[in-house]
């Protein structure tokens, strides 16, 4: 009985799915219009359907070794009905800190429930780190002994994009995907609204030019930069960049002033390649989660 604290945690929820219940006796009752993108920092989004249907995608977690923080605490307590993760990486992967009614771990196929689709496409982790500030293919050979490169990759540097579908908008979730897949992974992408892309100045995940690589091929609406650093929620040892440069060298830019923004599927219809920018807005309460966890 030495690891009770390992692995998920549902069995120590009080809450139920109860609406999980009502919503699977009445999907075809549409509540409202709008879907719902919060930013919680890092790369984790809720997005919430016309339904009231939420789904977290991405919660993030400090390593577990304790080497080498990210972050000043561990993702805050979240209470959503679906869990969602793109790859085995503690920045991603923090599916534990859900109380979530269903866990969705590198979904590979298609999820349907109320009034939302959600796919997952099997690829590859970016391995390209020619404009990062570090080589971690060299750190991860040397170091650790692991090749990374796709394909006899280890799992952790498999990655899952996510597209979600909901109230006639397709948004996709890249994680930390290369930004050159196959021709077969881009038609099951489809046709894209919200494209939720990782990118900071460091140029972590993928250059700029793979960037525009996806913004050329998804052409999407709009698009909303994640996985950079954010100064109180953000360790700086990451080595991650906040995205004012990248910002700066754009047009059509929306600066949020709050962490969450609605959409339907009217008031993006004209909009071509507009960024919408959370900068460091936060869905939590940072100062309370940074003091007491």
């Amino acid at each position: 009985m030495k690891n009770l604290d390992n692995g998920l945690s549902a069995w120590k929820m009080k809450s139920n799915h109860n609406n999980m219940i009502e919503l699977q006796s009445n999907s075809n009752t549409l509540k409202k219009v709008d879907v719902e993108i919060a930013f919680y920092g890092s790369s984790a989004f809720k997005i919430t359907t016309p339904n009231g249907l939420s789904i977290m995608i991405d919660p993030w977690r400090n390593h577990p070794a304790r080497g080498w923080d990210w972050y000043f605490n561990d993702f805050p307590l979240t209470k959503v009905d679906i869990g969602v993760s793109t790859h085995a990486h503690y920045d991603h992967d923090a599916l534990h800190r859900l109380d979530a009614n269903v866990i969705l771990d590198r979904l590979i196929g298609k999820y349907e429930f109320s009034d939302v689709n959600i796919y997952g496409i099997a690829d590859k982790h970016s391995t390209d780190g020619c404009c990062s500030l570090y080589d971690y293919k060299k750190v991860m050979r040397e170091i650790h002994g692991v090749n990374i490169e796709p394909p006899n990759n280890p799992r952790s540097w498999d990655n899952c994009i996510i597209v979600i579908e909901t109230a006639g908008i397709r948004i996709v979730h890249w994680g930390d995907n290369r930004s050159d897949p196959p021709e077969e992974v881009w038609e099951k992408i489809g046709e894209i609204d919200i494209a939720l892309l990782p990118i900071d100045d460091s140029e972590h995940v993928m250059g700029f030019s793979g960037i525009d690589n996806i913004i050329n091929r998804l052409q999407p609406k709009i698009i909303i930069p994640h996985h950079y650093y954010i100064w109180d929620v953000v360790q700086r040892q990451s080595t991650l960049l906040n995205v004012n440069k990248w910002i700066e060298s754009r047009e059509n830019v929306n600066v949020l002033n709050s962490a969450s923004i609605s959409y339907n599927k009217g008031n993006i219809s004209r909009l071509d390649k507009q960024i919408h920018f959370f900068g460091d807005n936060v869905m939590f309460d940072k100062k309370a989660w940074r003091e007491n966890g």
